[in-house]
């Protein structure tokens, strides 16, 4: 089983990993998207985390897998339909993801109107670094989010250029799921998503708060 590491040694079982897609307006112009009235939420299986040192396995019925970096929140209690004044209360911790794409399969079944969770979900899917704890984190709404690909900057954001704030994003979810420890919430990637290939090492970052290496099989 996974298990979410806090930087005190405490762990979480992974339970669900709830995301947020097109909550940065750079990210969302240059894939060409309209921008959504309400958060666009998408699931991954706990079966898709890996964590540090490990490899991404791109599937072979894909040619074209992209990196997207995101703050990732650890929550560490139960809630449900929680107001936006109280959401940070269930987040234990802060850390870096990188929602793994397969960019080519996605657009197919959207264009078939079809589910497109094996385009996010698949084994490896969701790498994902330990967490510290909410407590030593003074300001999650302005934390920088750098990726580099080969030691090469691909993406380097600010979690202030959100659309929906992470109050907002939990006080949503929470309304569509009941939210329980171990839960891993992704709040979306800010612009300069890419294709990543076999040897390639990224790096995603978010300084003072953590660091994640992984490279593709």
């Amino acid at each position: 089983m996974r298990t979410a590491r806090l930087t005190n040694g405490r762990h979480y079982p992974i339970g669900k990993i709830l995301c947020i897609g097109r909550n940065y307006s750079e990210h969302i112009k240059e894939l060409g998207n309209a921008p959504p009235e309400a958060p666009v939420i998408f699931i991954k299986p706990a079966s898709s985390v890996i964590g540090e040192g490990e490899e991404i396995v791109i599937p072979n019925y894909s040619h074209d897998c992209h990196h997207e970096a995101e703050l990732a929140l650890l929550i560490g209690r139960k809630g449900k339909d929680l107001p936006v004044d109280q959401a940070m209360e269930y987040v234990a911790g802060f850390g870096v993801g990188i929602d793994l794409t397969l960019r080519d399969v996605q657009g197919e079944l959207k264009k078939k109107g079809l589910p497109w969770e094996i385009a996010k979900g698949f084994d490896t899917a969701c790498p994902l670094s330990s967490f510290m704890e909410a407590s030593r984190v003074a300001d999650p709404q302005n934390l920088q989010i750098r990726l580099t690909v080969n030691g090469e900057i691909r993406q380097d954001g600010n979690t202030s250029m959100m659309i929906h704030r992470i109050p907002a994003i939990i006080s949503h979810m929470s309304g569509r799921f009941t939210l329980e420890p171990g839960d891993v919430i992704l709040t979306g990637t800010p612009a300069g998503v890419g294709r990543i290939v076999p040897g390639d090492r990224l790096e995603a970052e978010i300084p003072g708060v953590a660091t994640l290496r992984v490279s593709v099989a």
